[in-house]
Order: structure tokens, then C-alpha cells, then sequence
């Protein structure tokens, strides 16, 4: 993997292949860690413009799913493993806001859920751009997301990624459109402006 289609930083010492068992090790530190494809990649902070956004993301996202009881939402300690059988190397990815249908999580999750959650939603932070934030969308489309928002704060701007495209954004929606939840939360709609 080059190291510039990262969005974060290559941790340069890590074991290779890294694997989801490693995670539990690593330092209790200001980093959120992932791992893709068997690198173990970090990232600092998001700054609180993209915290921000990501908790009311969250909200408006449990607002809407928990009176109907339609599945889980998670926030940006959610990880999830997404290396499939017979993957060489192991994937995890901690999205920033997250939703999975109810049925699909069986019982209590204490740890890492494995699998891919229908919905992911990622604010890109000051030191992220579109090359790297391309390759991890595609990447949750690759691993079974059914909708992906990349949100970009500073141009105001969502990039919406679905499998019927998985090399490029199906859309990108501007400050006067809404995101829509589609087949996979049918009925959430949130203006953008009230997000951004």
C-alpha cells in the first residue's frame, strides 16, 4: 500500500501484517487507530469543527433510528472488522458515524463488530484530501457499505458513494441538498444546512 493513499499517518515500526488482535495492545493515547489491509495506520484528532459535525450527524441519525427501532448507530470510537474470508490481511475501520440494521447484530457486541455497516459517514479533517478520502470510501463500498458520506466541511460539499459506483462518488450534494438515507434508512432526509 503507498503510503500516500492514506488518509492518515503509516505507523513506521508496527508488525506486518497487523492484525485486529494487535489493537487491544496499542497505547491508551490521543489516536484513533485503524488498520488497512494489514497496515496499521493513525490519526490525530479530527479538531472540533469535524467533531462537530460528527456528533450532530450522530444525533440526527439516533433521532431518527431509535423511536423506530430500526438498528444501531455508532459514533467515532464504532470500529469495525472488515476483513472478509480469505483475506490475507486484516482491515478495521472506525467511521465517524455509522449505522447497521437492526437483525444484523446479533446479541451484545463488546468488542470489534464484524462486518460492514450499511451506512458510514466520515468528516474529513483539515490534513485529509480527495485522493486518500476517495480510496477509503472505496474501500467501504469494496468491503460491503451500502451508503457512504464523505462530508467535506470546508467546501460544504457530501460525496455520496454507493456500490452501483464504486470508483467514484454517485453524487456530490452542495449546502442547498439533503442527505438522504435511500434503500438503506428509507425516510431520513437532513438538509444540509442544518449539518454544516
Amino acid at each position: 500500500m503507498q503510503q500516500q493513499m492514506l488518509w492518515g499517518e503509516r505507523v513506521a515500526g508496527a508488525p506486518y501484517p497487523f492484525r485486529v488482535a494487535d489493537l487491544a495492545a496499542l497505547p491508551d493515547d490521543t489516536y484513533t487507530y485503524e488498520i488497512v489491509e494489514g497496515e496499521l495506520v493513525r490519526m490525530p484528532g479530527s479538531g472540533i469543527e469535524a467533531s462537530r459535525i460528527a456528533g450532530l450527524l450522530v444525533h440526527f441519525l439516533w433521532s431518527f433510528v431509535l423511536p423506530r427501532n430500526l438498528g444501531l448507530v455508532t459514533t467515532t470510537d464504532g470500529t469495525y472488522d472488515l476483513t472478509r474470508p480469505g483475506d490475507p490481511a486484516d482491515t478495521v475501520l472506525v467511521p465517524d458515524a455509522a449505522f447497521v440494521t437492526a437483525g444484523r447484530l446479533v446479541g451484545r457486541v463488546t468488542g470489534y463488530a464484524n462486518l460492514a455497516p450499511d451506512l458510514v459517514a466520515e468528516v474529513v479533517s483539515p490534513s485529509q484530501y480527495h485522493p486518500e478520502m476517495d480510496r477509503k470510501a472505496k474501500l467501504y463500498i469494496e468491503r460491503g457499505v451500502r451508503l457512504a458520506w464523505i462530508i467535506w466541511p470546508s467546501s460544504q460539499q457530501v460525496d455520496v458513494w454507493r456500490p452501483t459506483s464504486p470508483t467514484a462518488p454517485v453524487t456530490t450534494l452542495g449546502i442547498a441538498d439533503s442527505l438522504d438515507g435511500l434503500d438503506v434508512l428509507p425516510g431520513f432526509s437532513l438538509p444540509l444546512r442544518d449539518l454544516l
